[in-house]
């Protein structure tokens, strides 16, 4: 067994992931800006480090057999914070770093999506040991958009844009094999199991919720909504993901708030 450290270990995709490693029988050391909660599993040490400034960092890498790099700021920052982490990295003699990146990063030119390219250049060009596995949205993601936007009676909703929205846990369960392996390079990519429209989403979504919204076709000008539109976003060769969205919404949206009225 190894000791795999995670970053962004209190997230969306740091939690499942590190209750998988530590289902595995691995040691993990959870970093995060805020320290890792609810839980007291013996195994499991929790760092509250900020990479944007890495202090502390040295410490919490001690030890370390491998890296998963989750954590994100859509905000800003990532490359800085991915330097000092492969800084760390370097001098701590961490031989294998993991990075979680989005399909369609190369090929779909907005401003988040260049920054995630920018870090696996940075890491590719390391001289650790590395693999990067590119995944479609997660269902969460996607859920999160849609609520949001379904708080007005009106909901706008691209036009010609589709989705191919993964489960969360599944690609928790993809890191951890990776990260327990060798440096593996560039991976093959990881969608879920279906295609979706925009428009079927959103119903899909709204329905589940028991809410009702007029849906507004809305074009998105610039490169960005036109890469989106030529499926730039999506690996439908690579349907790997098993769980639906429409079993995600089954299990989540019930008890919810989706629009502003609490369903149940």
């Amino acid at each position: 067994m190894a000791t795999i450290l995670v970053t962004g270990g209190t997230g969306t995709l740091g939690r499942p992931l590190i209750d998988r490693l530590l289902d595995d029988g691995h040691d993990v050391h959870s970093l995060s800006r805020r320290p890792h909660t609810g839980t007291d599993r013996p195994r499991l040490r929790s760092h509250a480090v900020d990479l944007q400034d890495a202090t502390g960092l040295p410490e919490a890498l001690a030890g370390v057999d491998a890296i998963v790099h989750c954590a994100s700021t859509p905000s800003g920052g990532d490359a800085e914070a991915a330097g000092h982490l492969i800084e760390a990295a370097r001098a701590a003699g961490v031989p294998h770093l993991v990075y979680i990146s989005i399909v369609g990063v190369d090929r779909v030119p907005i401003g988040y999506y260049r920054t995630k390219l920018a870090v696996e250049r940075l890491i590719e060009d390391s001289g650790l040991g590395w693999t990067v596995l590119r995944t479609t949205q997660f269902h969460d993601l996607v859920l999160r958009v849609i609520k949001a936007g379904a708080r007005s009676p009106v909901v706008p909703v691209p036009t010609g844009v589709r989705v191919q929205p993964v489960e969360v846990r599944e690609v928790a369960d993809r890191l951890a094999e990776l990260a327990a392996g060798e440096p593996a390079g560039r991976v093959a990519d990881m969608g879920g199991p279906e295609v979706l429209g925009a428009r079927e989403l959103v119903r899909a979504t709204l329905e589940a919720g028991g809410r009702r919204r007029l849906l507004a076709p809305l074009w998105l000008p610039g490169a960005g909504a036109a890469a989106l539109r030529r499926g730039g976003n999506l690996t439908p060769e690579h349907a790997d993901g098993r769980r639906t969205y429409a079993e995600f919404l089954a299990e989540r949206v019930g008890g919810e708030r989706v629009g502003g009225r609490r369903r149940g």
